[in-house]
């Protein structure tokens, strides 16, 4: 350094004298450098406040400089922040999620002929039993349209509904005190079906969220959630085994989920369109699923029958009209089946291969419009009932297709009908408005 100082830090009119008679240099003092500013007084651009920052103890034996104090406190702090619970991500921390049991689903508080009824049919003693109660009510709950109607099987008080307002709601129907007994908000968009368990303790419901969810109907509980990349439009279970169900969506994608294990066991693939409806067969070996063919141009796939454990289609060219079916239903007792069309007729075909469609019967006085329109079968396979976009409940014959009756329902589209599983001659029905009547 002091070499390059002399070489290049000396101006030329201050160069060395040579001191006569003494043969030495003058040594030439080297300017000091200014002194440097203390760390204290380099300027600190001005910060908003901010809490202290709490730094670890410094660990013995070797010095931590303060950048390493600031990292560890930074990674400290933020461990301590991941480490405290916190709320759910759909809520607000003052948001209580309300109880969804908002009455009783005990047949209880029941009218005392229409409990005895419902006795009697279950020990197969309906002659010896009358009702004189009204049966026919509405029910006011949903905010929007009603998408699906059942009732219970084993508790015939009980009709599930679900609606395009996210909930899915149990009514004890004919109760003196309280109608609606559980209203179920799991669902984060709005439910397209609903299903009781055989047993009717559980209730399994889909929609537009991409899941299916299974509750307990007694303790008001969701217990299990099946999530998809599809939205799910229908759900069944098996009628053999009810820790089954398959469920269809709006990718064309079929599966049969195990409850037990939460997982899907089987998958029907064939690519087809947005899945409409499916149904299993009495012995549960079969089962008939509707899908839109709108934009494939493949009329044949819109019904389609499957083997449950081959997975294989058994059918080709079911239904050749150039129509989608929003509906298909086996008949309770018969080998045929039905299916809604879009041309606003329901068409009856044999259960049977080639599963023919009879071009000699059909039932032809409602109308579809675009509507979801649903279609049922009585209890004992006498009666068909439909819902229609004018309103009204079409009775049709199922043997001679002819129009019994017609009741005027809603003023918007009647969407659903079910018929009473063990009072005959009783119907809930639904609407697009979000209504649900009774008519017995």
């Amino acid at each position: 350094m002091d070499l390059l100082w002399n070489a290049y830090g000396v101006p030329s009119h201050q160069e060395e004298d040579t001191g006569q008679g003494q043969g030495q240099h003058r040594t030439l003092q080297r300017p000091l450098p200014a002194p440097k500013r203390f760390r204290s007084e380099a300027y600190v651009p001005p910060q908003s406040p901010s809490p202290p920052l709490v730094f670890p103890p410094e660990p013995s034996g070797r010095y931590v400089s303060k950048r390493e104090r600031a990292i560890l406190a930074a990674a400290l702090a933020a461990s301590t922040t991941a480490s405290a619970p916190l709320p759910p991500p759909h809520l607000h921390p003052s948001t209580s999620v309300a109880s969804p049991v908002v009455g009783s689903i005990s047949d209880s508080d029941l009218p005392s002929d229409i409990s005895t009824f419902l006795k009697c049919q279950r020990k197969g003693l309906a002659g010896k039993c009358g009702i004189s109660t009204k049966l026919s009510l509405s029910l006011d709950g949903h905010r929007s349209a009603v998408n699906s109607l059942q009732w219970s099987q084993s508790h015939g008080h009980l009709l599930a509904s679900a609606g395009m307002d996210q909930t899915v709601n149990i009514w004890n129907v004919w109760s003196r005190n309280q109608q609606k007994a559980r209203v179920f908000r799991c669902h984060n968009a709005a439910v397209k079906d609903v299903r009781w368990s055989s047993d009717g303790l559980s209730l399994l419901s889909c929609g537009y969220d991409c899941s299916s969810r299974l509750v307990d109907v007694e303790k008001g509980m969701e217990t299990q959630i099946f999530k998809e990349d599809q939205t799910v439009e229908v759900i069944r279970f098996h009628p053999d085994n009810s820790s089954l169900f398959l469920s269809g969506g709006s990718k064309g994608l079929l599966r049969l989920w195990d409850i037990r294990v939460g997982m899907v066991v089987k998958e029907y693939l064939k690519g087809l369109g947005p899945i409409l409806d499916v149904e299993f067969s009495l012995d549960g070996k079969n089962f008939l699923c509707s899908s839109d063919t709108s934009k494939s141009r493949i009329s044949e796939n819109s019904i389609i029958v499957w083997d449950v454990l081959r997975q294989v289609p058994l059918s080709n060219q079911v239904y050749t009209e150039a129509y989608t079916c929003t509906c298909v239903r086996y008949h309770p007792s018969d080998c045929c089946f039905v299916a809604q069309s879009n041309g606003n007729y329901i068409a009856i075909f044999s259960a049977r291969p080639p599963f023919k469609m009879d071009k000699y019967r059909r039932y032809e006085m409602h109308g579809v419009c675009g509507f979801p329109i649903n279609c049922n079968f009585s209890s004992d396979g006498e009666q068909i009932a439909s819902g229609s976009s004018d309103g009204c409940i079409y009775f049709y014959s199922y043997k001679s297709s002819e129009l019994l009756r017609k009741i005027k329902a809603f003023d918007q589209a009647c969407i659903d009908v079910a018929f009473h599983p063990l009072i005959p001659d009783v119907v809930a029905s639904c609407s697009w408005a979000g209504e649900i009547s009774v008519f017995g």
